[in-house]
Formats: structure tokens, C-alpha cells, sequence
């Protein structure tokens, strides 16, 4: 899904089967899932204003108002879903860690999971910095993992992505 914000700024949101690492890490990284049949993964790339390559004061108010973004529509597509019976949980992109279940021994990596599933390269500096297509280093990954099938994932997405100002663009 593409999307785009209010202040023009892209929103990619792609569902994908779990990577290696998630798989073979899901009881470390989410130890409240148990024998989950199907497991989803949503990556959220959200266009930032700025290339996230440097630490500067500046790109770290950016990867903040991108990460607070992320955490608010996650929440409310986690909630959503897991209304509709779905265990669905946000991985908090600053910590690795599940926001609605326990942390488990080993956090997340939304850089990792996102190169893996997409094929996107990183930039290893003092963080690894993922590299966007048309981008560039302007991207912040985010990730969600969901045992809900990708069409009610979408559906749900579609229904509550213009509440957080995020409109989709024709393909």
C-alpha cells in the first residue's frame, strides 16, 4: 500500500510471511506467542524529511515524531485487529521490543527484518540505516506481527490509515 501524509511525505506499508530470524526467533522475541499457525508481518516505511544518517538534533526530533507516527497507527491496528480475535502485536522501533506482550530475551530488529524482506541494503554506521529505493537513507522502518490473514490486515489498515492523516495514492 502506498500512501502519502498530510504534509506530503510517503507511507509504504507491506505484508510479508515472517523472515528467517523471525522464525527462528519468535519464542525469544514474543514469549507470550504460542504454536501461532501463521504469523504476518507488516512493515511500516514512513518517508522521513531528513536523511537519517547523521545524529544530529534534527534527525533525532524526526525519527521521534516518525516513531510516536508508527505507535499510534500501530496501536490502533494491533487493537483493531485483536478485537477481531487476531494476536497482533507493534514492535517499539527505539527498543526491539513487543509494546502488548511480554518482551521476550531477544529484542526485534526492524532494519534487519525490513533488508530481508524487502532486499533493501543498509548503511552500518553507529546504527544501521536502511536504504530506500527512491528515498534514500529518508526512511524509518517499523514492524508489526499479526496472525491475522493479510486481507483483513489491509482491510483494517485501509479503514483507519485516514485517521492518521495518511491517504492512499492510485497505483
Amino acid at each position: 500500500m502506498n500512501l502519502v501524509g498530510k504534509t506530503g511525505q510517503a507511507v509504504q506499508i507491506s505484508i510479508h510471511n515472517p523472515s528467517q530470524y523471525i522464525c527462528a526467533n519468535c519464542e525469544q522475541i514474543l514469549p507470550d506467542w504460542k504454536q501461532q499457525q501463521f504469523l504476518w508481518v507488516v512493515v511500516v516505511l514512513q518517508q522521513s524529511r531528513y536523511p537519517l544518517l547523521e545524529k544530529t538534533a534534527q534527525v533525532e526530533t524526526e525519527k521521534e515524531r516518525l516513531r510516536e507516527k508508527f505507535m499510534r497507527f500501530g496501536c490502533d491496528l494491533s487493537f483493531n485487529l485483536r478485537d477481531r480475535g487476531y494476536v497482533t502485536d507493534l514492535i517499539d522501533p527505539r527498543t526491539g521490543y513487543p509494546l502488548l506482550s511480554h518482551p521476550g530475551a531477544v529484542p526485534h530488529d526492524d532494519t534487519a527484518v525490513a533488508t530481508a524482506l524487502l532486499n533493501y541494503p543498509v548503511i552500518k554506521n553507529k546504527c544501521r540505516v536502511l536504504v530506500h529505493p527512491q528515498w534514500g537513507t529518508a526512511v524509518y522502518p517499523s514492524v508489526l506481527l499479526s496472525e491475522a490473514p493479510p486481507e483483513m490486515i489491509e482491510l483494517v489498515t485501509r479503514a483507519i490509515a485516514p485517521l492518521h492523516g495518511w491517504t492512499e495514492l492510485a497505483n
